[in-house]
């Protein structure tokens, strides 16, 4: 393993190059293109829209906005970037702002540059420590951001004016890296000039004394649209200040929504001890809510909808699944149908509804799961697989279900509804009783939010007849 440089006169002699943040990532970038790997993984959906942009932002060297409702991914696309920085640079030792051995910009290193030369120690430090973010309030002050005095410095005998009495901000001490700040908009004024002046006139005003301060950082900013347009309250030249203005979105396929909620579920250990199985269509319906009620006229688009409500969802179902099977001693959890109502303490949390009614919340949820249901239902089947299975009920059959019945007894309705093992085939549903009962309860539930059973609900059961 080769040794690593400790002085400056080391750094030198191994040829070493320092090269700008934003060299750097543009180099690394174009060589994991040119080898055809993965730039960001776990960025899901984005492939053909945001990351095409991304990278013509980075070839460009422009700083970047990531403009988008909540929950689309816009932090961790942010924190992803720290992939492109090399896995370590090397700093003057001790450094608050992370020096350049070659060229030092605080007078700290300047001063023992000059006194000792290329004797001067350095230190490595990863790619980790050069990525900072800060979530924009607005009791933010230009102190968090860019520096204050320190008083214990002045107290020692330093005059106010020089600059070692200064106790540097987050975005000096991320010199040379990535800083990011997160929804701009909610930035006091006054505290974006000092942040573009920090960005294009690379110097900082503290308690009136300017101090030159060439810092070497890529500033990301993210934004909701309706503060970033309709308020207003990002001052112009900073706007002008970013290169890259690019627009986020959610997932714009059932496949994707359902890939991220697989993704960023959360997992236990010991969960291969009782399994859970999920039908395709029982994924599908929980993506579909969220997408519905991106569409909803009671709930609040301007917010969004997050793709956390997606893997909320996605987990309360899983969750009531093992429930019941722990209860009823099922080596199988399977989602069904009688399982979505439990979702709708996760849901409630992440949206925002328009004013409506007190009460009204919950109805409006579970319209959105019905229509989940049927639009899912008709993707799947159609009317005519399952004339078989209605003509049964119209000769008086009548079948009850309920969230805590045994899958057992769902094989016993299949083996009474003629028709209904060939729809639980074509369900891949038909292997086993617990897959089984999920596909009954979402055919009965089908067929009876598109009017061909009734439905009523009894004390802890449903009863579907003709």
């Amino acid at each position: 393993m080769e040794k690593k440089a400790r002085t400056i006169r080391e750094l030198k002699a191994s040829g070493y190059r320092v090269l700008s943040v934003k060299e750097e990532m543009r180099k690394n970038l174009i060589q994991r293109m040119r080898q055809r790997e993965e730039l960001f993984p776990g960025i899901i959906g984005y492939e053909e829209t945001v990351i095409p942009h991304l990278q013509n932002a980075i070839l460009a060297g422009q700083d970047i906005i990531f403009l988008g409702e909540r929950g689309q991914a816009k932090s961790r696309l942010i924190r992803s970037l720290v992939s492109l920085l090399d896995e370590e640079i090397p700093i003057i030792a001790g450094c608050e702002i992370n020096d350049n051995p070659f060229n030092p910009i605080c007078r700290r290193c300047r001063e023992w540059v000059e006194s000792e030369g290329d004797a001067v120690e350095i230190e490595w430090i990863d790619r980790e420590r050069r990525y900072g973010e800060k979530l924009a309030t607005p009791d933010i002050t230009i102190a968090d951001l860019i520096g204050e005095v320190d008083p214990i410095k002045v107290a020692e005998g330093r005059y106010l004016s020089d600059e070692l009495t200064i106790h540097y901000g987050l975005i000096p001490r991320h010199n040379r890296g990535i800083f990011c700040i997160n929804e701009l908009p909610d930035l006091a004024e006054r505290i974006q000039v000092g942040l573009l002046n920090i960005m294009e006139e690379r110097d900082v005003q503290i308690r009136g004394y300017r101090i030159r301060l060439p810092l070497d950082v890529f500033v990301v900013a993210s934004a909701n649209p309706e503060d970033y347009t309709n308020r207003g309250r990002i001052i112009t030249p900073l706007k002008d200040r970013y290169g890259a203005q690019i627009r986020t979105h959610y997932p714009r396929t059932v496949e994707d929504e359902i890939a991220i909620a697989e993704q960023e579920r959360a997992r236990f250990e010991g969960e291969e001890e009782r399994p859970v199985a999920v039908p395709a269509f029982m994924k599908e319906i929980v993506a579909e809510v969220t997408r519905l009620a991106r569409r909803s006229p009671d709930i609040n688009q301007r917010s969004g909808v997050s793709v956390r409500a997606t893997i909320a969802s996605y987990e309360a179902l899983l969750a009531n699944a093992l429930r019941r099977a722990i209860y009823l001693d099922e080596p199988l959890a399977v989602p069904r149908i009688t399982d979505l109502p439990f979702i709708i303490p996760s849901l409630a949390g992440k949206l925002e509804f328009e004013t409506v009614e007190e009460g009204r919340e919950e109805q409006i949820m579970e319209r959105l799961i019905q229509g989940a249901v049927l639009a899912v239902f008709n993707r799947y089947l159609t009317l005519s697989d399952l004339e078989k299975v209605v003509a049964r009920f119209r000769g008086g059959f009548a079948v009850e279900v309920s969230e805590m019945m045994p899958a057992q007894d769902y094989e016993e309705i299949a083996r009474r509804l003629e028709g209904l093992p060939e729809v639980a085939a074509k369900l891949e549903c038909a292997d086993s009783p617990y897959l089984l009962a999920s596909a009954v309860e979402f055919v009965l539930e089908g067929l009876h939010l598109s009017k061909r059973l009734n439905k009523e609900r009894l004390a802890g059961r449903v009863q579907y007849r003709s």
